[in-house]
């Protein structure tokens, strides 16, 4: 074992493949637990969010702080497209792929921002109710702040190589999609023959409260509505989503149950006010588009008993914000936490000091530290 890592308790699989323990060690906190019924109580506090800062990523995924990539919302004058979106059409030859082995972890974030930092996609809220996917956070205590950044497991490592030609063809379909629904002014109409690029994104930087936790966080966003009811970022922004066509009510209620608890998690705490689903049949064409109201999806899932429930992922997203805190205590940029989960397990943890795990940079800490690298 790594002489600089301390073993806590963790699931045993994915403790061997990071080099970890599996024993259970006599310091710190235990591991969370995640059942749902233990965080089913009322919703707790959270402060309307704030954007405090914008960033835009170009076709080569160099960094901007401006709102260049930023897209506006044009959607068709029917929810029925007619003739229907082709989400297949240019995947093969106008399709730029980003590398999504490079690690990036907060070096953007961190760029545009002067609490706590987190690069968020909504995995946490929704981990009472996952049942399939796992994740992986570094954490680093630096000058009094928490940093908080996404790795990639080594099954999601595993699943990404060896991801199938039409797993790579319905991801490409997603982006498609927003070809179809934006423009590049606020006046202008989509170009769905465009080079879908995914290096190319715009990021939100938004500031709130959970509980008696200040997060600081950067989401990627599909699109803004310049004639939208809300008017100020980050509620004028619009997440763009698809999906198969559902067919049934069976379909629909699993629809609910295990899609739209994801969606609504990545809109959630950073304040997107809409979702626009585009349903798309066998052939990949898009047959109907739907408006979900992000405030107003509960009212979808309330009467189902055996549905997920907001309040449940929020004070779940607060105990676990408090885990954190309670577990990294030592303010060092070289020091990282890995906190892992996988279904069926607790939120357990382990200790790394320096190599491959610290996310961050140099240049960063440096700055922050007045020039002067940290002891």
């Amino acid at each position: 074992m790594d002489p600089g890592t301390r073993p806590a308790k963790r699931c045993s699989d994915l403790n061997a493949e990071l080099g970890g323990n599996p024993k259970r060690s006599s310091w710190g906190p235990p591991a969370l637990p995640v059942e749902p019924a233990l965080y089913d109580r009322p919703f707790p506090f959270y402060r309307r969010p704030a954007e405090v800062g914008r960033f835009s990523l170009d076709a080569q995924r160099c960094y901007h702080g401006d709102a260049r990539q930023l897209r506006y919302f044009a959607p068709p004058a029917t929810m029925h497209p007619t003739p229907p979106f082709d989400l297949r059409h240019g995947y093969r030859d106008r399709y730029v792929r980003r590398d999504e082995g490079l690690r990036e972890g907060l070096e953007h974030l961190l760029r545009g921002s002067q609490t706590l930092f987190w690069a968020w996609r909504g995995q946490v809220l929704t981990t009472p109710y996952e049942r399939q996917e796992g994740w992986l956070l570094a954490v680093s205590l630096f000058r009094g702040t928490l940093y908080i950044s996404e790795e990639e497991t080594p099954a999601t490592q595993l699943q990404r190589e060896q991801r199938s030609e039409t797993l790579k063809e319905l991801t490409y379909m997603g982006y498609k999609f927003e070809r179809y629904m934006c423009a590049d002014t606020p006046d202008g109409s989509p170009d769905p023959t465009g080079v879908v690029n995914t290096n190319e994104a715009f990021c939100t930087v938004v500031r709130t409260r959970l509980g008696s936790h200040s997060l600081l966080f950067a989401g990627e966003v599909d699109c803004t509505d310049p004639c939208g009811p809300w008017a100020e970022p980050p509620a004028c922004y619009i997440e763009l989503k698809t999906c198969k066509e559902l067919h049934s009510p069976a379909q629909r209620r699993s629809f609910y149950r295990y899609k739209l608890i994801k969606w609504w998690a990545q809109s959630f705490l950073p304040g997107v006010s809409r979702i626009m689903a585009g349903f798309r049949a066998p052939d990949g064409s898009v047959v109907a588009l739907e408006t979900f109201e992000t405030m107003k999806i509960f009212q979808l899932i309330r009467d189902d008993p055996s549905c997920w429930k907001p309040a449940v992922c929020m004070n779940f997203c607060e105990a676990f914000l408090a885990f954190l805190k309670r577990v990294v205590t030592e303010d060092d940029p070289h020091l990282v936490h890995l906190f892992a989960w996988e279904p069926g397990h607790p939120v357990s943890y382990t200790r790394h000091h320096g190599g491959e795990h610290v996310f961050l940079p140099t240049w960063y800490v440096e700055t922050m530290s007045g020039g002067r690298s940290p002891d």
